[in-house]
């Protein structure tokens, strides 16, 4: 194991002494400056952990991934690929920059190793995310990028499908598949478009787009779509029936979480946003179930949410994932984690 990896227990106790957020972009570059460092990237490298597996058509190395909103910018692709993730996504990038919600946003609940943010897609617009995307080598070295794309926070609701297709229009010559992102609870009324009339209307009108960019650039690429884990039954059903109609390849199942029924009584519970972490396990594992009853084996689903070991890794892919993603896991547990779910879902396949 990399000296990175073992190491990070002492880094977390001065990173949790830290604001959330500071600690979230001061991780960022000194990973970044470690990997751009020949000394202490030889320090901190690792063999890379394999297990490869196809998604959306796509050749994974392996089945885990970093989950979006990590790198919104998608600035410090290369020095997150080099912590052994199988595919990595990034954004969620809108149209125009923005600030996001005000500070402070993101808050740590470690007696339940969660987090709550409220950060509301803050980036640099779509610009700045392109041409971040097209500097780094990850693709070019045969990895797997996905691209999240959303709304602008100003764009109101009724046409918030205009801001999908310029996002779609910018970021599809440059991904190995692209997400939209309906589900963030910190941008006012996004998750209305997981009813199944707007999504409907939604789904429609990327389909449409992308066919006709598939003809311009000669290539296909995947789509898949971010669902929230607080959908009912009903509404669970209505999206697993909207995305193959539309030719929807895939669903990341799932976002963050609105109830704090887990959380009450610890420091910062009503703090709005959305929770992360283990609590969102047992919901996301219910959605994916649904899911996976109800679509057959034709679409694929990623399951994202609360992530902190490696049997909670195979118990996504059991419950009907064929990939995972991680976020708040990492924070807690470090990059070690990804090298467990690795090793719990190699040893469950050769099993």
């Amino acid at each position: 194991m990399s000296l990175l990896f073992k190491a990070y227990p002492l880094a977390r106790r001065a990173l949790f002494s830290m604001d959330a957020e500071q600690a979230h972009d001061w991780t960022l570059k000194a990973l970044q400056h470690n990997h751009h460092c020949r000394v202490t990237r030889l320090l901190t490298s690792s063999h890379q952990p394999t297990l490869p597996v196809t998604l959306m058509g796509l050749p994974l190395r392996n089945p885990v991934g970093l989950a979006a909103g990590l790198d919104k910018n998608g600035a410090y692709i290369d020095a997150l690929a080099a912590l052994g993730f199988g595919f990595i996504e990034v954004g969620t990038v809108t149209p125009r920059a923005q600030p996001g919600n005000p500070k402070p946003r993101m808050f740590r609940l470690p007696r339940a190793r969660c987090l709550i943010n409220r950060m509301g897609f803050n980036n640099d617009g779509l610009d700045a995310f392109v041409a971040n995307v097209q500097r780094s080598q990850w693709r070019r070295q045969g990895g797997i990028l996905g691209l999240n794309i959303g709304k602008n926070a100003a764009t109101p609701i009724e046409h918030a499908v205009d801001d999908y297709l310029r996002c779609l229009d910018g970021v599809y010559p440059h991904a190995d598949y692209i997400t939209v992102n309906i589900s963030s609870p910190n941008t006012k009324n996004l998750r209305s478009l997981q009813s199944h009339d707007a999504l409907d209307a939604l789904l429609a009108a990327l389909q449409a787009r992308r066919l006709a960019l598939a003809d311009q650039h000669g290539k296909r690429i995947p789509l898949a779509v971010k669902i929230a884990p607080d959908l009912s039954p009903d509404e669970i059903d209505a999206v697993a029936d909207l995305i193959p109609r539309h030719g929807i390849d895939g669903i990341i199942a799932t976002n963050t979480t609105l109830s704090r029924d887990a959380v009450r009584g610890l420091p910062y519970d009503d703090e709005a946003g959305g929770l992360s972490g283990p609590p969102v396990h047992a919901l996301s594992l219910a959605v994916i179930q649904r899911l996976r009853r109800r679509l057959g084996r034709d679409t694929a689903i990623i399951g994202v949410g609360g992530i902190e070991s490696g049997s909670q890794a195979l118990e996504k892919i059991q419950a009907g994932a064929d990939a995972v993603q991680l976020y708040t896991g990492l924070i807690y547990q470090g990059p070690g984690l990804i090298r467990d779910c690795v090793r719990a879902l190699d040893g469950a396949a050769a099993a």
